[in-house]
């Protein structure tokens, strides 16, 4: 054999192996990805971006300004950057891609939204009838022609709006892992699926959102474990009558969940569950103190007439009443935990007094989640609209939450906006 042809061949068995580890390897991340295992995915210290930076710009001139205006690093990450369903306010929340950017810029906690398809499996998704808003399925007819209500167009001569209504309970796991998942919206004006399915709101972006990959609970936990970060799993309400299929009860569920992190062989003090339903917080912490003595109530009365977060003879339970039944972590909107004085200054409200006086801990949901600021913001910031005109307010509001208020954590569709903050005020 030539010199030449001896090259070739030692080159073709080097490029073999070389092919067959690489196969290998990729084989061995999937199976590592769809069987909940994960290696320790490396990452660098949190890449913040500009925005904590255009924020501080925006930032009326005052002390504060000053002091975030020469913060330059290390930037940190912190169990007080919390991600709210990962990086939202650009990828598709509840992705594998918002997750992984939430944990670059810094979030020590992620969420998972938690909720259960037709065959009892729990996927990640803010609730448990969004598909329509958050998935492309609308355009797999095979599967739409599966959601509890299919597309219905817009009707402009009777004024009807466009609707869908497609659930993780109408499908089964293997059919939920082949949709995709999309920036959270839909344009009620539309007359066509497509139309429909592209409504993001002009201040989020579909740059990042051509392929966002939908992941189970059990997948989220893999992944959030090789990061490095702290799990903050909320059991969503069932939108179908429970017990379901029979006997999936809510305690079933429940329970469930919370397996999921026993088998992944997650530390209970790594976990904070969540729930609007205070029986599912009393159930854990009767029957999984393990992980119910950190579970976090998510505050919702706001919804039953005739709450006030000004007014304490409208919190039924009162604060010493939820103390009383164990709860240690209270977790209303932001809007509940602020009000302005006399002089039109943001301070804390009674009802973040009395929670602090009742000795429970306080998180907060969602900064950046209002868009623009430059008109008050919306439900979020309701409370103290006329103090808010310019998006530097998102880090004036933070700042009150953090040092006035005394919250433990903030939820952010943004998490580089938080961990700049903690960084900069030296919090963990």
């Amino acid at each position: 054999m030539k010199m030449t042809e001896w090259r070739f061949a030692i080159l073709e068995i080097v490029m073999s192996r070389t092919l067959r580890r690489l196969i290998l390897a990729g084989l061995l991340g999937l199976s590592s990805l769809t069987t909940g295992r994960a290696e320790t995915i490396p990452l660098p210290e949190p890449q913040l971006g500009p925005r904590p930076f255009y924020l501080v710009d925006k930032m009326k001139d005052d002390p504060l300004k000053t002091k975030l205006s020469t913060c330059t690093g290390p930037f940190r990450k912190s169990d007080f950057s919390i991600a709210h369903r990962g990086a939202p306010l650009q990828f598709p929340e509840h992705s594998r891609e918002s997750y992984l950017a939430a944990a670059r810029m810094g979030a020590g906690v992620i969420e998972c939204d938690v909720t259960f398809t037709k065959d009892r499996q729990l996927v990640c998704r803010h609730s448990q009838c969004d598909l329509h808003t958050t998935t492309n399925i609308l355009s797999v007819p095979a599967l739409a022609n599966k959601c509890t209500q299919p597309f219905s167009p817009a009707d402009p001569a009777t004024g009807r709006k466009a609707s869908a209504k497609c659930c993780t309970s109408d499908i089964t796991l293997a059919e939920f892992r082949t949709l995709t998942a999309k920036m959270d919206a839909a344009n009620t004006s539309a007359t066509t699926v497509a139309d429909y399915q592209n409504g993001t709101p002009r201040w989020r972006t579909d740059l990042y959102a051509s392929s966002g990959t939908l992941m189970t609970h059990a997948e989220s936990i893999a992944l959030i474990k090789s990061l490095g970060a702290k799990f903050t799993p909320e059991l969503k309400a069932p939108e179908v009558p429970m017990p379901f299929d029979g006997d999936y009860s809510q305690e079933k569920y429940a329970t469930q969940m919370l397996d999921e992190y026993r088998a992944a062989g997650i530390p209970p003090g790594d976990v904070f569950a969540q729930s609007f339903d205070l029986n599912d917080i009393k159930f854990w912490i009767r029957t999984a103190s393990d992980f119910g003595t950190q579970a976090v109530y998510l505050d919702g009365r706001y919804e039953i007439p005739g709450f006030d977060h000004m007014r304490a003879e409208t919190w039924k339970p009162s604060m010493a009443e939820l103390k009383a039944a164990g709860v240690r972590i209270l977790a209303p909107p932001i809007y509940m935990l602020l009000t302005l004085n006399g002089s039109s200054q943001i301070v804390p409200s009674p009802y973040a007094k009395a929670a602090r006086d009742a000795g429970l801990d306080l998180i907060t949901w969602s900064l950046e989640r209002d868009g623009p600021l430059a008109n008050g913001g919306g439900f979020f910031h309701r409370s103290v609209k006329p103090a808010i005109d310019r998006d530097g307010d998102t880090l004036t509001v933070l700042d009150i939450l953090a040092k006035d208020v005394g919250v433990r954590g903030v939820f952010s569709d943004w998490p580089a906006t938080t961990t700049f903050y903690a960084s900069c005020m030296g919090l963990r």
